[in-house]
């Protein structure tokens, strides 16, 4: 006589939330992807149109219109460029709040995280005249300085997280075999927080990729990145909602391939702390 697994009705709840929620979330870029393929007709149609013949004629004209490669060059060259200096920055910042604490070091984190705390408008005005005046206005050099300067405080706490993990015995032997500093920090720190730097790494490329207030407000033509792109479908006229989703599917779709095959390193930053 064959027995049948009970599935308990909590099981049951859990999952069916589960997939609410998964949809949920998932609607928005799954309705971007169809619109990014319908005409503007079919775009602002009533009843919303689920069958429709695809077009590329907005991905045409999305280049034609805007250089898309130029705004998508400026996006890769400001992120990475403001990771790499953020991590240059933060990496010793945080070594030396792990390894060397002193009584005020509590105080300096948390200052630092309270700054995360301040609307960005609040200091658009004196970061927009200093911009100008040094003349780096609508160039790729004020996003990497604004960006970078932006992420250092997530930069130093999650290094800081990761780094006051590792066994301060192993520098202490290190110390003692004779290693100096630089080699302390190349052949032992760094393979053991070579973890860290790149969960770190990533998750602030993906926040610098996706940053659109200062690329909007110290940014046009040349060094505007993909948020100027897509703010640019939206005109006195108003919003021609099948070029926006093309642009902005064409915007995401790096970003979203690049979190997928890294995902595993993004959950990790994100969690620095809370599973001991």
């Amino acid at each position: 006589m064959s027995r049948h697994s009970h599935v308990s009705p909590a099981l049951v709840v859990r999952t069916l939330a589960a997939w609410a929620v998964t949809l949920l979330l998932f609607f928005p870029l799954g309705w971007l992807f169809l619109t990014a393929f319908k005409t503007e007709l079919q775009a602002i149609s009533v009843p919303p149109l689920f069958l429709f013949e695809p077009t590329l004629a907005n991905f045409h004209e999305v280049q034609e219109r805007s250089d898309y490669l130029l705004y998508a060059k400026n996006s890769v060259v400001t992120s990475v460029l403001s990771t790499l200096l953020g991590l240059l920055i933060a990496a010793p910042a945080a070594y030396s709040m792990a390894f060397f604490k002193s009584k005020h070091t509590k105080d300096i984190l948390m200052w630092m995280l309270s700054t995360k705390m301040m609307p960005a408008v609040g200091a658009l005005v004196p970061i927009y005249v200093l911009a100008q005046t040094s003349g780096l206005l609508d160039t790729q050099l004020a996003l990497i300085i604004v960006f970078t300067l932006s992420n250092l405080p997530i930069m130093v706490w999650m290094l800081y997280s990761h780094f006051k993990d590792i066994p301060h015995e192993i520098l202490e032997a290190a110390r003692m075999d004779g290693a100096t500093l630089w080699q302390e920090l190349r052949l032992v720190l760094l393979p053991l927080g070579m973890g860290g730097l790149a969960s770190t790494g990533l998750l602030c490329l993906v926040l610098s990729w996706n940053e659109a207030f200062w690329s909007l407000n110290l940014t046009a033509a040349n060094g505007g990145t993909l948020a100027t792109l897509i703010a640019s479908y939206s005109s006195p006229e108003g919003l021609f909602w099948a070029k926006l989703s093309a642009a902005s599917l064409m915007a995401i779709a790096p970003i979203v391939v690049f979190g997928w095959f890294s995902q595993k390193q993004l959950v990790q930053g994100l969690t620095f702390g809370a599973v001991k």
